[in-house]
C-alpha cells in the first residue's frame, strides 16, 4: 500500500510560480509511474503530466514549456514545478502512482491562479 500526500498548493497571481511535492509513505515507489491530474470546478478531471521510473516524462499539451516534473527517489517525492501559471491553471491538483496503472491518489492540493 503506497499513502500519497500533496503540499504546495495556494493562491499566485497570473504568471507567477508554485512548486507542489508529492510524498509517498508506505512503500518505496520508485519503480513506479508518478502522476499528477487536476480537476477545476464542474469540469473532469485531466492529465497533467507524469514520469516514469526510468525518468521518461509526458505532459499535457497546455502545460508544456511551463510545468516541470520530477523526482527524488532518495526522498520518495515527486514534484510538479509550474511558471507563468494562468487563471485557467485553476484547481485541485492530484498526484496519483502505480506500476502498470494509476492505484493511489493523494487527497489533492488546491491551485488558485487570479487574474
Amino acid at each position: 500500500q503506497v499513502q500519497l500526500v500533496e503540499s504546495g498548493g495556494g493562491l499566485v497571481q497570473a504568471g507567477g510560480s508554485l512548486r507542489l511535492s508529492c510524498a509517498a509513505s508506505g512503500r518505496t515507489f520508485s519503480t513506479y509511474r508518478v502522476g499528477w491530474f487536476r480537476q477545476a470546478p464542474g469540469k473532469e478531471r485531466e492529465f497533467v503530466a507524469d514520469i516514469h521510473w526510468t525518468g521518461s516524462r509526458t505532459y499535457a499539451d497546455s502545460v508544456k514549456g511551463r510545468f516541470t516534473i520530477s523526482r527524488t527517489n532518495a526522498k520518495n517525492t515527486v514534484y510538479l514545478q509550474m511558471n507563468s501559471l494562468k487563471p485557467e491553471d485553476t484547481a485541485v491538483y492530484s498526484c496519483t502512482a502505480g506500476i502498470s496503472s494509476y492505484d493511489y491518489w493523494g487527497q489533492g492540493t488546491q491551485v488558485t491562479v487570479s487574474s
